[in-house]
C-alpha cells in the first residue's frame, strides 16, 4: 500500500514496483485515508509519507500496528533526512525507513526485505539514534517489557545483538552454533513483543539493559 498526499509520488512508486512483480492494493493520500485502507486491505508492506494532512505518518503508523500477529511492515518514506523522524518512525513500529530519492532497485529490495521480516536499518545506526533521541522527554512507554522472561543466556545474547553484533559474531563470542543463535535471537523478540533486531535495540536502551555510554562489544560496528 502507498501512503502519500503527492499523486505523481504514488504514481512513480506504483510503476517502479508493478515493472518489478510487486502489486499495490490500495492508495492512501493522508494518514486517516491509508488507517482505514490497511484495515480494509490487510497489505503486506506499506509505503508511509511522514507529513500528510489530517494524520500524519507517524501516528497513522502507530494506529496500524497494533500489535497483532499478521499486521503489515512499514517502511518510512520522506525528504527529510533527519534523526528525530528515524527514531519517532522506528519507535512508533515502523520496520526501516528510506528518503524519497531512493533508486527504483532499492525500493523494490526495500519492500521484499521487510516483507520478509527483516528491518533496513542496520542495528549500529539505530543505536546512534537511541542514544541521541531514547527517553529525552521523560518517555517510559518501553519500560513495560519483563526481560525476566528471558534466560541468562538470552538475555546475554540480547545485550550483545543490541550492541550491533551479527548472528555470526554473536556465535562467535559466545561460542555457538549461528542456528542455535538464530533459536536464541527468535524466542528473544518473540518473549518481548518485538518485531526485528532494529526493535530490538530500542527495547534494549528503553529497559536499561544497556545504556548511551555503553559501548562495549560495539566496536565492529
Amino acid at each position: 500500500m502507498l501512503a502519500d498526499d503527492q499523486t505523481l509520488v504514488r504514481t512513480g512508486f506504483r510503476m517502479i514496483l508493478g515493472a518489478d512483480g510487486i502489486d499495490v492494493v490500495a492508495e492512501a493520500t493522508n494518514g486517516a485515508e491509508a488507517v482505514a485502507a490497511a484495515r480494509r486491505t490487510r497489505p503486506d508492506v506499506i509505503l508511509m509519507d511522514i507529513r500528510m494532512p489530517e494524520m500524519d505518518g507517524l501516528e497513522a503508523t502507530r494506529r496500524i500496528l497494533t500489535g497483532a500477529p499478521d499486521e503489515p511492515r512499514v517502511i518510512i518514506l520522506t525528504t527529510f533526512d533527519l534523526d528525530r523522524y528515524v527514531y519517532a518512525a522506528l519507535s512508533a513500529g515502523a520496520s526501516g525507513f528510506l528518503l524519497k530519492d531512493v533508486t527504483p532497485e532499492h525500493l523494490a529490495t526495500a519492500v521484499r526485505t521487510v516483507r520478509t521480516g527483516d528491518a533496513l536499518l542496520a542495528p549500529a545506526i539505530t543505536r546512534r539514534l537511541v542514544q541521541r533521541f531514547a527517553r529525552r522527554d521523560g518517555d517510559t512507554a518501553g519500560l513495560h517489557r519483563d526481560l525476566a522472561a528471558l534466560t541468562a543466556r538470552e538475555l546475554e545474547v540480547f545485550g550483545l545483538l543490541a550492541r550491533g553484533l551479527s548472528n555470526a559474531e554473536l556465535g562467535a563470542r559466545l561460542q555457538l552454533a549461528e542456528a542455535t543463535v538464530k533459536t536464541h535471537v527468535s524466542r528473544i523478540l518473540a518473549k518481548l513483543g518485538l518485531r526485528d533486531r532494529v526493535q530490538a535495540v530500542i527495547a534494549a536502551y528503553e529497559t536499561g539493559l544497556i545504556s548511551a555510554g555503553d559501548e562495549r562489544g560495539a566496536a565492529g560496528d
